[in-house]
């Protein structure tokens, strides 16, 4: 694929992830009877899973970036197989948000073209970087996801289920980016990915 056909199909994506509904790969492992909340924690659940539909807005635009300033032909492979994963992850997410009444963020355009920016400057920077990124990024996603465990209403086993399918993608996906030469990101680094994460969460929480 040339570099238009890559620039004119990263613009599509990012049409398609902030104003369609994605079409999940594998089933959607929230199955079974809605449990029995109240509003609040309904209320609750929602949130969280909004905000973890950011995150997985920010990791389709993170990847496009990532796959378009990469020169190296494998690791823009395994990019793509990760977004792939992740588009489950996305459609998983807003099906949640849908069964729970809930809304997606509103400043879904502004997270993916902040994401995007990011991706496409960890690109720039060589592939063991590029693929340390990528690994440092689905850790500390899937801490995040850990704390939401934690978070969720105890009787919500339909979002615990996603939670957990999706945690353990992402410490897949970390793995594979170290297996194929990701670099330790800079301890500056990660501590300035935890403090924008937080502020993402936060305000995806409410907005």
């Amino acid at each position: 694929m040339n570099r238009l056909d890559q620039i004119i199909t990263t613009f599509d994506l990012g049409l398609r992830t902030v104003f369609a509904s994605p079409h999940a790969g594998r089933p959607y492992p929230g199955t079974g009877p809605e449990a029995d909340m109240s509003e609040a924690e309904r209320a609750r659940a929602a949130a969280l899973m909004r905000v973890n539909h950011v995150g997985e807005v920010c990791a389709q635009a993170l990847y496009a970036g990532q796959a378009l300033t990469t020169k190296n032909e494998h690791v823009r492979d395994e990019l793509e197989q990760a977004a792939r994963e992740e588009t489950d992850h996305l459609a998983w997410c807003e099906t949640r948000i849908n069964e729970l009444g809930g809304r997606k963020s509103l400043l879904n355009p502004l997270w993916f073209g902040g994401a995007f920016g990011i991706g496409v400057l960890a690109g720039m920077l060589g592939d063991k970087w590029n693929l340390g990124f990528l690994a440092e990024t689905e850790r500390q996603v899937e801490a995040h996801l850990d704390g939401h465990l934690q978070q969720l209403p105890d009787v919500d086993a339909k979002s615990r289920t996603v939670v957990e399918q999706m945690k353990a993608d992402e410490a897949r996906h970390a793995q594979t980016a170290v297996n194929h030469g990701g670099a330790p990101l800079p301890p500056p680094v990660k501590w300035a990915m935890q403090v924008a994460a937080s502020v993402m969460r936060q305000t995806a929480s409410r907005v």
